[in-house]
């Protein structure tokens, strides 16, 4: 389980592919490795992901066809920066919201204004995954824990972006056309579908 609350940016030092599967080797910082071993989860732009290797400070991922396919991890080369965090244990405080980072879609970049400081950031996303995506509720956008601003029932919401937030994640890179990795939040799921549930048995 993650928090949404990503502790740091590192950058892809290198991707190996191979049929069906690549590796993703990632170099974290000193904070992010200590005590890290092999078989344990850390969130990669939001997708959980199995340590495979640890060289050093360079941690090695395997991501397999078909997160490939419903990710934007496939697309990821040598110095992309990602969005890091590590799995949440016993005693952490829980700044966000939980997460397991199993990505439900990915959204597209619409537009991005930028007011004093603050950036909005619209998204298109599909219109199936609206009933759980509401105003003032959370969704996870490339593993950072954020507050859905606006909705639109066409498909697509926009969340507020603080400074920190675009200092502290790789949101400051992104531009229109950008796919984002899209999390929504498992209790708001769990309701809707067991209310739509009970609707249509009881028609």
């Amino acid at each position: 389980m993650f928090t949404g609350i990503i502790q740091n940016t590192s950058k892809i030092k290198k991707v190996i592919s191979k049929p069906g599967l690549k590796t993703l080797v990632v170099k974290l910082n000193k904070n992010r490795i200590k005590n890290l071993k092999i078989g344990a989860s850390v969130a990669v732009n939001g997708v959980c992901l199995t340590v495979t290797s640890i060289h050093k400070n360079e941690v090695s991922f395997d991501v397999m066809q078909e997160t490939m396919n419903k990710t934007t991890l496939g697309s990821l080369k040598k110095n992309s920066r990602v969005n890091i965090e590590r799995s949440l244990k016993q005693g952490d405080e829980l700044g966000g919201h939980l997460l397991s980072g199993h990505i439900d879609m990915t959204a597209t970049i619409k537009k991005i204004t930028k007011p004093e400081n603050n950036t909005i950031i619209e998204f298109d996303c599909s219109k199936k995954w609206m009933k759980y995506i509401f105003d003032k509720g959370f969704i996870a956008i490339n593993g950072a824990s954020l507050t859905i601003v606006k909705t639109f029932q066409k498909g697509g919401f926009t969340v507020h972006l603080i400074p920190e937030t675009l200092k502290a994640t790789t949101f400051a890179s992104l531009a229109v056309g950008n796919k984002v990795n899209i999390e929504i939040d498992r209790q708001t799921q769990a309701i809707v579908n067991t209310v739509e549930h009970y609707l249509n048995k009881n028609r």
